[in-house]
């Protein structure tokens, strides 16, 4: 509805510029203040008022005449009318964009885009597997989860990789360190049980001993890790297992933390996927041949200066062993062969790599307008308790725990009554401090622009008043106990048409419900409603912007509308059946709307706090 209406409001004020003779390069189209109840404005007379020599609301009100007449002829579906406000050009729409948006928001698809028959892989977390995930990495699987599922609900089919380093010299150290030590020789009990808190200890080990044990032993482990790095590049199998028996157990670990945030994977693609089907070594030798290959400090190496790179991409060992971005260019062009766009979510401090990626890949003849990187900034930790773990920095379990007992200390204070009273027990406390816990840091992180360096502040994150997860968990939640209230007393949500007469059905089946100013005269219920109009257009600007951040700004503002109508507006207790059916099929409406948004961002709405 509300992307219709855009385009309507665009339609109407280009055909009035044209009518003036006037340029419609720009219209100035945006969202009104919000203390109107305009739908959209228009600022594009300030960008007239010099051209036609007069004051911006001087030419805000001729603007408005000739849409006004435009509108009048072309009667469109939703543009209803146009009126002045200052400088400005305020745009309303027509009962029947409420009564369109209310029937189809009481679907519980509802946000969801139409298929667009591309597919789309989005490439996030890949954390190397050499121990539990570092809440410093917690920004990733966060932003990159969100990423996909606005790109999904946007209507492209998805996958979700994590490209697995299992190639490079930190596997080779970890796989030597497992074979090498036993129990015996680790210094420490596992932080966690969990399988890769006991095998970082191996990996510690290792290079505490490359770094103090005695020179002639540190040369015969060394011998040793190399011989595990060529093994992999010569496409020996016994080494590959070998490998492969550390990476799968740390990443078997590293998946069920990830699963908490929930971030899940369709697939883990391995690195030596791409030396083993000698992708990787064609990559070098395709490289070699071009204009900008040099053999410089005992590599071959890349010039990229036409890209506007002025540092060389190093693309093979003068020993013929491949790097990890070698075999990347590898994993890209896989991707491009077998998605229509590629997404990957890095970290600020992997840009470099990302261009000289994006210009090799142009140099290969690729169409790198296939590949889109997200960059995030990191996140930075309270002071205090989270601050170290054991002297090995703090990991994202500990994050999660730690925002599941403060959420549990914030719900048992808000819910001690209730739980006297029998109305939630201990088990739902658990269920929402998990619920509101782990949504608070998601949450928090997700509403940020990515390329920004955030603060990660308890207080904040987890207050059920300010602008939060719990905020806009906690209307889900209302929904929620309006419906299950209404369903105690036999009162059914009604089903909705655009074009409905029928009124209230007696016999207690579902209703139709005639949405007219009449039916909703308040304020509130039409501003909700408009707010409810808008989500589709959200997930489109989010996914095609691959912006989240957008989706968690729009919960707010919706939850803002929701609490202005649960304020103004009672429900059950209505002054008439017919108003009664509309403001129920009004939370109904709310209710998926939330909680999609939400789902978007991989925050779960509880249905009761």
């Amino acid at each position: 509805m509300f992307r219709q209406f855009r385009s309507e409001v665009e339609a109407a004020l280009s055909a009035a510029l044209s009518d003036l003779d006037l340029p419609t390069d720009d219209l100035g189209i945006e969202e009104p203040p919000a203390d109107t109840d305009a739908t959209l404005a228009s600022s594009t007379s300030f960008r007239l008022a010099g051209e036609l020599g007069d004051a911006p609301p001087q030419v805000a009100g001729r603007l408005a005449e000739a849409v006004s007449e435009t509108i009048d002829a072309e009667a469109y579906d939703y543009l209803a009318a146009v009126e002045t406000a200052g400088p400005y050009l305020n745009f309303r729409t027509t009962d029947a964009y409420l009564a369109d948006t209310l029937a189809a928001g009481i679907d519980a698809d509802y946000g969801a885009l139409a298929d667009r028959d591309t597919s789309v892989v989005v490439e996030h977390t890949s954390a190397n597997p050499t121990g539990p995930v570092h809440v410093g990495r917690a920004r990733n699987p966060i932003v990159g989860d969100a990423v996909a599922n606005v790109v999904d609900m946007a209507g492209y089919e998805v996958d979700r990789h994590y490209y697995v380093n299992d190639a490079g010299r930190q596997m080779a150290v970890f796989t030597w360190a497992y074979e090498t030590f036993d129990e015996s020789d680790l210094e420490d009990s596992p932080a966690r049980d969990r399988i890769e808190y006991d095998l970082v200890r191996y990996y510690r080990k290792g290079n505490s001993y490359l770094e103090e044990a005695a020179p002639e032993a540190v040369e015969t482990a060394e011998d040793e890790i190399q011989s595990i790095l060529q093994g992999l590049e010569d496409g020996d199998e016994e080494t590959y297992e070998r490998v492969g028996e550390v990476v799968d157990q740390v990443l078997s670990g590293m998946r069920e933390c990830l699963a908490r945030l929930p971030a899940d994977f369709d697939e883990f693609v391995k690195e030596t996927r791409f030396m083993r089907d000698g992708s990787t070594d064609e990559i070098a030798d395709r490289l070699t041949e071009t204009d900008q290959a040099v053999y410089e400090e005992d590599a071959w190496q890349l010039e990229l200066d036409e890209w506007g790179i002025d540092k060389n991409l190093v693309f093979l060992r003068s020993d013929g062993t491949s790097l990890y971005t070698t075999r990347d260019l590898a994993h890209h062009e896989w991707k491009f062969d077998n998605y229509d766009r590629a997404v990957t979510v890095l970290g600020e401090d992997h840009k470099l790599q990302a261009d000289q990626l994006n210009a090799t890949l142009d140099l290969l003849g690729n169409d790198v307008d296939q590949l889109e990187n997200v960059i995030y900034s990191y996140v930075n930790l309270p002071e205090g308790k989270m601050s170290t773990r054991r002297g090995t920095g703090v990991m994202l379990d500990d994050l999660l725990d730690e925002a599941i007992d403060r959420a549990r200390e914030e719900v048992e204070t808000r819910l001690d009554d209730r739980i006297r009273d029998d109305d939630l027990d201990e088990s739902d406390v658990e269920r929402i401090a998990h619920q509101v816990g782990i949504g608070a840091v998601r949450y928090d992180i997700v509403s940020k622009q990515p390329a920004k360096a955030i603060t990660f502040e308890w207080d904040r994150a987890l207050d059920f008043e300010a602008q939060s997860a719990p905020y806009v968990q906690y209307v889900h939640a209302r929904c929620c106990g309006i419906l299950q209230e209404a369903a105690t007393a036999d009162v059914s949500v009604p089903s909705v048409t655009a074009d409905a007469t029928t009124g209230r059905d007696d016999a207690g089946g579902t209703a139709s419900v005639d949405v007219h100013a009449d039916v909703l005269e308040t304020a509130e219920a039409r501003a909700l409603l408009r707010e409810i109009a808008r989500f589709p257009a959200v997930i489109e600007e989010a996914a095609d912007e691959l912006k989240p951040h957008i989706v968690a700004t729009y919960t707010r503002e919706i939850a803002d509308a929701y609490n202005s109508f649960y304020r103004e507006c009672p429900v059950l207790s209505a002054s008439s059946p017919e108003l009664r059916d509309a403001r129920l099929a009004i939370v109904a409406a709310s209710k998926h709307t939330v909680a999609n948004a939400l789902g978007v961002l991989g925050v779960e709405a509880p249905e009761s706090m």
